[in-house]
């Protein structure tokens, strides 16, 4: 693990923000900054935009960070999802991704969020499970992740502010459930996303293939009920594909990396 690596980790696990470290003699150097699963950024403008994907396919926008779907237009106090925690293939450079749910950020600053994230450090893959607070920093727990675990995402909100996050991994026998109070956040918006990461700008995606997301509710009924929006990542300087979703049933879709 790269000497980056270990310091996001360090900060990420410990979500505190450390000081630029003087050195005698030289410079102050800047201290490195955990990954952030950001608030949904859309490619063009402000305005989302509108793609005719067909019969089957619910109303799409683009984003440069994000891809999954939405629930949009009312106030959502819960978000639930289940899946197979995929296989990044890893060749050279770093790159990142996070599979996740969520309330906020679609059209709100704030995101509560639990999710994994499946990250490669070279040729080598590094997985991992957190809770963020956004903008707060993420914090990553400490329990082990695999490709092939089943992992299943929850959060929840409740009276005085209350947040509870959990995520399961049934196949490795853990669940993490973290409890914290954000007050006035508008929950205008629940998603079930996969994300490629934020440092000071969107980075490189790692090849996922495809994840497939299940048992999909909002509210305690099923995603589709809402009629969310589908959400497709293109690079925001060639608006080239990077990863899109499937048309969604029920509760389930599948999201696939596409080559840059």
């Amino acid at each position: 693990m790269s000497s980056f690596h270990r310091s996001i980790r360090a900060a990420a696990t410990a979500a505190i923000a450390v000081a630029p470290l003087a050195m005698a003699g030289g410079p102050a150097l800047a201290a490195a900054t955990p990954l952030l699963q950001a608030p949904m950024h859309r490619t063009g403008s402000a305005t989302p935009f509108f793609i005719s994907h067909g019969a089957g396919r619910n109303t799409t926008v683009t984003s440069d960070n994000w891809s999954g779907y939405a629930a949009t237009g009312s106030t959502y106090t819960s978000v639930s999802t289940t899946f197979t925690q995929p296989a990044v293939k890893c060749s050279s450079g770093d790159q990142y991704s996070s599979f996740w749910v969520g309330l906020d950020g679609y059209s709100s600053d704030s995101v509560e969020q639990t999710g994994t994230e499946a990250d490669c450090d070279g040729r080598t893959a590094e997985y991992s499970a957190w809770y963020e607070l956004y903008p707060a920093y993420p914090v990553t727990y400490s329990n082990t992740v695999k490709p092939g675990d089943v992992i299943t995402e929850t959060v929840s909100f409740s009276g005085s502010e209350t947040y509870a996050m959990t995520i399961k991994d049934s196949t490795e026998g853990w669940t993490k459930t973290t409890t914290k109070n954000s007050r006035g956040d508008a929950r205008s918006s629940a998603e079930v996303i996969a994300e490629a990461p934020y440092d000071g700008g969107v980075l490189p995606l790692s090849d996922f293939g495809t994840v497939n997301f299940s048992g999909s509710t909002v509210d305690g009924s099923t995603l589709s009920s809402f009629n969310p929006t589908g959400i497709d990542m293109t690079a925001d300087s060639n608006g080239a594909a990077e990863a899109t979703v499937s048309a969604l049933s029920g509760g389930s879709f599948s999201d696939t990396w596409n080559s840059q």
